[in-house]
């Protein structure tokens, strides 16, 4: 029996005593966790420094800071959201009382990336403890620095029955997804996603994918150009543009293209000052040297109004805008993951929103402008996962808003409330009472019978 399957078998075993289902070891596993990364918060700062090369600062807002909000919402609303859950009855099964219950799913895989490898990694395990489930953490091997922090924190926080730690890279993800979890938490690429499916359909096994796309900005004539700039330079570079719900490109109405791309350039240079060696301190590097190729061929033969600079020694990308591009260009065939900002003109509000329409679902849109009509049309008629107007990218930082994908950009939804619901089954019942009991759905059947049934 291999190591995996011995610890899987001891969670299963753990789950069955009923251990995780009373609010007082669910809070007590959430509070454990919480103070085990306040100890160990120095440590997670440098791991993603090591990592990602990110400042404190970054790592605060992006990762350590939404990971406390959520613990603290869950901890604050665990009782309420454990409560069953009471629905109207139908006149027809009167009297009786219809309640929901929320039951974990047992034994769940949690896969995460690299890009935010702590957010990722412990903001679906706190939803995963408030659910009352028991956990396997599998965090990338791409950011190996934050994953050995993360294992040395689960390791003094939870007992192994509860939650461990699985290092390693695609022979531990393989090997993983041939266990028989009772759910699995991806986050990661589109192409992975598919493969997590087809293995987790060969179980029945529900998933949660949250995966990616190419996540469009709208700016029409009516936006506030400098604020539109200002936000899309703080919602496209943090991390390097190396975010999921990062804007991938710019729709712009031509007659603002110019104004935009002036206001881009001065807000990347106020955010981002190149030194003499094309270094920036506290920014991002690309994650490995295969991405940074990848980025820098992408690059090769476009129209590069600013930026384009890179440090081979710090995998380092300058802030990047390319203009002149159509719809057939390589920019706009996959996903970027990096800081480089393609710029598209339109003439017809009308011509971007059926274009969008055509194209894969997204996981974010974005759309600056003060007309009421355009937020409309983009609310009512476009499907993605989530997004802003007038902003960027702060849909996440915002617990009481369900965060997923939507066809291509994937399955499922968490954070706060929905961090619960994803990682419990929604248990329908039916409370009968034993003091009355209507005859009218026995058979013999007669006209009586059946017109007192229709009516009901």
């Amino acid at each position: 029996m291999s190591m995996i399957e011995e610890t899987l078998k001891r969670q299963k075993e753990y789950f069955y005593s009923g251990r995780t289902l009373e609010l007082s070891d669910r809070l007590a596993a959430l509070i454990s966790l919480e103070q085990a990364v306040r100890r160990h918060e120095k440590e997670v700062i440098e791991a993603l420094h090591q990592d990602l090369n990110k400042s404190r600062t970054e790592a605060i807002i992006t990762e350590l800071g939404i990971f406390y909000s959520e613990v603290s919402y869950l901890r604050k609303n665990l009782r309420k959201l454990m409560r069953p859950e009471k629905v109207r009855t139908t006149l027809s099964l009167i009297p009786a009382r219809s309640y929901i219950v929320s039951e974990p799913y047992g034994c769940v895989l949690i896969m995460s990336p690299w890009n935010y490898p702590f957010l990722l990694t412990m903001q679906p395990l706190a939803g995963a403890l408030a659910g009352g489930n028991c956990v396997t953490l599998k965090p990338s091997a791409y950011s190996p620095h934050t994953s050995e922090v993360i294992r040395k924190i689960i390791s003094e926080a939870l007992s192994e029955e509860l939650a461990n730690v699985v290092l390693g890279g695609r022979q531990e993800n393989q090997q993983l997804l041939d266990h028989p979890f009772d759910f699995i938490f991806f986050t990661g690429s589109v192409a992975v996603g598919k493969l997590v499916m087809s293995k987790a359909s060969e179980r029945l096994t529900p998933i949660a994918l949250e995966l990616g796309g190419k996540s469009p900005v709208i700016v029409d004539e009516t936006a506030d150009i400098d604020l539109a700039a200002k936000r899309l330079v703080f919602g496209k570079f943090i991390n390097a543009g190396q975010t999921c719900v990062a804007p991938d490109h710019i729709f712009v109405h031509q007659s603002v293209e110019q104004q935009l791309v002036d206001r881009l350039i001065y807000w990347i240079e106020q955010f981002y000052p190149l030194d003499d060696k094309d270094f920036i301190a506290d920014y991002p590097c690309i994650i490995n040297q295969k991405h940074f190729e990848r980025l820098l061929g992408l690059l090769e033969g476009q129209e590069i109004t600013y930026g384009g600079r890179h440090n081979d020694e710090t995998r380092q990308i300058q802030p990047t805008i390319v203009r002149n591009i159509d719809r057939s260009n390589k920019l706009m065939q996959e996903e970027l993951f990096g800081p480089i900002f393609p710029i598209l003109t339109y003439q017809r509000f009308e011509d971007v929103i059926d274009e969008i329409k055509r194209l894969p679902k997204p996981l974010a849109l974005y759309l600056f402008s003060t007309d009421e009509g355009h937020m409309k049309a983009v609310e009512n008629e476009v499907s993605f996962g989530g997004g802003c107007i007038n902003d960027c990218v702060v849909q996440l930082s915002n617990h009481h808003l369900p965060f997923g994908g939507v066809g291509n950009s994937g399955v499922g939804s968490y954070h706060g409330k929905a961090s619960f619901r994803c990682f419990t089954h929604q248990k329908s019942l039916v409370r009968k009472s034993n003091h009355l009991d209507i005859s009218v759905r026995y058979r013999p059947y007669d006209k009586r019978k059946s017109d007192i049934l229709t009516k009901l």
